[in-house]
């Protein structure tokens, strides 16, 4: 499963910029509703657990499940998570990185059309592994952004593309809103240099620029108007402007300016 690889490189990028980063530095808060370095890690090593539960440990997912989800709808995940992953700093890096590793060694052979439990509606493998690399670039973009590095971008962005106009109908039916006919245009720019066209040909909605960008968009990792994207019609904009690929209940996406490559302090 091409999936299970993607997510190895895109947890690989993002613990190559945090093997450097200090013991004391793992607490600073970032743009991301001031969670911390750790808060971060934690939250990713928390579902990557989850996720691979699904395959390998059942019964234990189902057990976890049963505190998870009242804790998901009373959108109070974080002391569940603390609980259950008490490291810190670099403990928590090394305890994160090797089970990423071991889990994308045992997905990769997984029949990716696979159903698997989840809290809420089962989904394919495929799915989930997406899910876990569009996680970790999300969450990771808080890290970059806190460290003041650009990451390097790889043309598997095009899962979390792919995810995000999967998500057309959802980014309308979270927000209680009718979903439009038809799924814009879209063609985008891979950081290959390629060209993606998605959405349906015959729309008169229009949207171009950045695929890394409309991944930033689709993950409100980024305001719209902090982007180059440029959406043409009623549908293409309204879309934009509330687009969410994660699950969960409605989030609204950060305010221009709020979401920027800043530089961690150091500390003494």
């Amino acid at each position: 499963m091409q999936q299970a690889a993607d997510f190895l490189a895109e947890s690989d990028v993002l613990a190559t910029a945090l093997a450097p980063l200090p013991e004391a530095e793992w607490a600073q808060p970032t743009q991301f509703k001031g969670w911390s370095v750790n808060d971060i890690i934690v939250h990713l090593h928390y579902w990557n657990q989850m996720a691979h539960d699904t395959l390998t440990a059942p019964e234990r997912f189902h057990d976890k499940a049963k505190t998870m989800a009242p804790a998901v709808a009373a959108h109070a995940m974080r002391p569940v998570e603390n609980a259950a992953i008490p490291e810190r700093g670099q403990a928590l890096f090394a305890a994160w990185q090797g089970h990423y590793r071991d889990m994308a060694r045992a997905w990769a052979g997984v029949d990716p059309k696979q159903r698997l439990p989840w809290i809420g509606p089962e989904m394919s493998a495929r799915s989930s592994m997406t899910a876990r690399q569009m996680e970790t670039w999300a969450h990771g973009q808080a890290v970059f952004d806190l460290l003041g590095q650009t990451r390097p971008e790889s043309d598997r962005i095009r899962n979390i593309v792919v995810l995000g106009v999967n998500t057309f109908a959802w980014s309308h039916q979270v927000q209680g809103l009718p979903v439009p006919a038809h799924v814009p245009q879209l063609q985008l720019q891979a950081p290959s240099g390629a060209i993606w066209q998605f959405g349906d040909v015959a729309s008169d909605d229009l949207i171009t620029g950045s695929a890394v960008e409309f991944a930033q968009v689709v993950t409100q990792t980024r305001a719209l108007g902090d982007t180059s994207l440029k959406a043409q019609g009623p549908v293409a904009q309204a879309w934009l402007a509330r687009a969410q690929c994660f699950a969960g209940p409605p989030e609204a996406p950060p305010p221009p300016g709020a979401r920027f490559a800043q530089k961690l302090p150091k500390s003494h």
